[in-house]
């Protein structure tokens, strides 16, 4: 199916404004206004915001929900290959036809006035939601929360604030309190927030804002907890104890992903599979196994994981996560964009790390050059050089190495590359 046309549209829609992010809701709100307020026409609505587990929730929330035969509307970013990603209707992608349909309906209504490419995407969305029947919808924040182009839903069914850290500090504030003041921008009155984990300072600031709006705050570790035993994932809540298999996504910090998406499904209220929202969710560039392409080919049968995290805490996530799989020590091929905490994000892994090389990310124009980004590793404990793709990067690998285990990481911007070029 080509989507050649919705390109040229989207394309056309990156110009409308001089800056990539410009957070406001002024200008979402007059698109919607204009589009007849689809945003007030939506399936129940479960919001999610956070710096790490966003996707995963969501996904296992989804999981969870369609295994009851319920329809579920999506809405996530980045995409990683096609922006057909970041809109699922009732479970399925959207259709070219239909997606260049609600593009040009809110190009015409916003008349060539400034609006960024996220904003008038996400009104987008918006509209095919509102038109289409669905049980539920699920919007994923693009940045922060309290500003961000998702945030204009006045009565969520329910709100979710995953682990919030570090990132994007250049936009939602330099210190822990003030990007969670951001965060806990989504919280609204008489609705359930469920909150994930949180260090004590974010954990202040989320509770601040929720007595100061109404909302009712449902926390990792007072009303729910979740952990492993015996190799199960075991939950509990005011409601009772749960015995499940552990998340199929993989990753140790999966395990507390699945907790706060149960958690939204218990206190939604939901029909709900809950082994299935943990078994059956599927989340790309997680770090996903490999299993075909170029990139396999070369490789001549060695391993090679995908994972797109980019902040200090997905890096230490996937320290861990190799630790606990007793993996060998791994090859890293990293790509990383310059707006990152790229030490913040390296320092940790230099503990699993056998060697590295740099890449840039194609296409990119943020993107730090492979010898930055190789001089940074090097600063950050790793045995680091530059290749000058990821296909280089992996060919030198298995020469030097033939019993490798490589991990690509570093950007999802790298790591949907990696996924258009070895479909």
């Amino acid at each position: 199916m080509s989507n050649q046309k919705s390109d040229v549209i989207l394309e056309r829609m990156m110009s409308l404004h001089p800056k990539i992010i410009d957070l406001t809701l002024d200008r979402v709100h007059r698109l919607l206004h204009a589009l007849g307020n689809p945003e007030q026409n939506l399936p129940p609505v479960v919001h999610i915001a956070g710096t790490n587990g966003k996707g995963s929730t969501l996904a296992m929330i989804r999981a969870g929900l369609e295994a009851t035969g319920q329809q579920v509307h999506a809405y996530t970013s980045p995409h990683l290959v096609r922006f057909h990603e970041r809109i699922m209707l009732a479970g399925e992608l959207i259709e070219e036809e239909h997606l260049q349909q609600v593009l040009e309906e809110c190009e015409h209504a916003n008349d060539g006035i400034d609006i960024t490419y996220f904003e008038i995407t996400t009104c987008a969305a918006l509209l095919a939601f509102a038109r289409t029947r669905a049980d539920y919808t699920l919007l994923e924040v693009g940045l922060g929360g309290r500003l961000d182009a998702t945030n204009v839903v006045d009565a969520p069914a329910m709100t979710v604030i995953t682990p919030v850290g570090l990132d994007h500090q250049q936009y939602l504030g330099e210190t822990l309190t003030e990007i969670a003041v951001e965060k806990a921008g989504i919280l609204k009155r008489n609705t359930f927030a469920i909150i994930a984990r949180q260090e004590e300072e974010a954990m202040d600031a989320i509770e601040t804002r929720a007595t100061q709006v109404g909302a009712t705050i449902k926390a990792y570790g007072q009303h729910w907890h979740v952990g492993e035993e015996n190799g199960r994932l075991v939950y509990q809540d005011e409601m009772g104890l749960l015995d499940l298999p552990k998340p199929n996504l993989p990753g140790l910090h999966q395990i507390e992903n699945a907790g706060t998406a149960i958690a939204a499904l218990r206190y939604l209220n939901a029909e709900a599979d809950f082994e299935a929202a943990v078994s059956k969710a599927k989340w790309k560039a997680r770090m996903q196994r490999l299993s075909k392409g170029p990139l396999i080919d070369a490789a001549k049968g060695a391993p090679i994981w995908l994972d797109g995290g980019h902040n200090p805490a997905a890096g230490l996530a996937l320290q861990k996560s190799f630790e606990e799989l007793r993996s060998p020590k791994l090859h890293l091929i990293t790509g990383m964009l310059n707006t990152k905490d790229i030490d913040g994000y390296l320092r940790p892994l230099a503990e699993i790390s056998k060697s590295l090389h740099a890449v840039a990310i194609p296409g990119e124009a943020a993107s730090l050059s492979a010898a930055e980004t190789a001089e940074a590793a090097k600063q950050s404990g790793h045995n680091a050089k530059s290749a000058k793709s990821v296909l280089a990067a992996v060919e030198d690998i298995i020469a030097e190495d033939k019993d490798a285990h490589i991990l690509i990481c570093g950007s999802l911007y790298l790591a949907g590359q990696v996924l258009k070029d070895n479909n």
